[in-house]
């Protein structure tokens, strides 16, 4: 079997940034000794989801147009960490903002987002949660919040309209509910 080595990088220009998002050109010189560009999200990008659910276990869901699929979807929670905020702060803040709703938060674990990404996912759940506020839209956000049952969900869930399915996945097995 061959061995796999890192690639180093050489240099990192950021050539685009808006809405939270990040795109940098990163050169690597790989075991060849070639040298190769490519497009990756931000190095140090952190975002955030979550798996909410209402003491009488209904998932939280956020319904909002989303660019990339150019799709109305019906999603999890979730947004950008600002540089002065935790990951937890973070959460609390999205989901309030997106939904109107706060509740008892629990880190799960973090991940990467993809091959392409130098970005890092922040998973949590949240019981007990119940509506304080209405939703705070902003100039680039209209959301509506659906309530969903949990086999309802699970069924959602398999249909692959779902950008967070990671965090959904972990929620449900944190919780015991798969």
């Amino acid at each position: 079997m061959k061995k796999i080595l890192p690639w180093q990088e050489i240099s990192r220009e950021n050539v685009f940034s808006k809405y939270g998002r990040k795109i940098d050109k990163v050169i690597f010189k790989l075991p060849t000794g070639q040298e190769s560009d490519f497009y990756l999200t931000g190095k140090d990008d952190r975002v955030v989801a979550v798996f909410a659910l209402t003491p009488d276990n209904q998932v939280i869901l956020v319904e909002e147009f989303r660019p990339g699929p150019q799709k109305i979807l019906s999603e999890l929670p979730g947004g950008g960490v600002d540089k002065a905020e935790t990951p937890l702060e973070a959460i609390k803040r999205e989901f309030l903002e997106e939904s109107g709703y706060t509740g008892d938060f629990e880190f799960v674990t973090e991940s990467i987002i993809d091959a392409y990404s130098g970005a890092t996912r922040y998973h949590f759940v949240a019981k007990n949660c119940r509506k304080i506020q209405e939703p705070a839209d902003t100039d680039v956000e209209f959301t509506n919040v659906v309530l969903m049952n949990l086999d309802q969900f699970k069924k959602y869930l398999k249909i692959g309209q779902l950008s967070d399915i990671a965090t959904a996945y972990y929620g449900l097995e944190h919780l015991d509910l798969l």
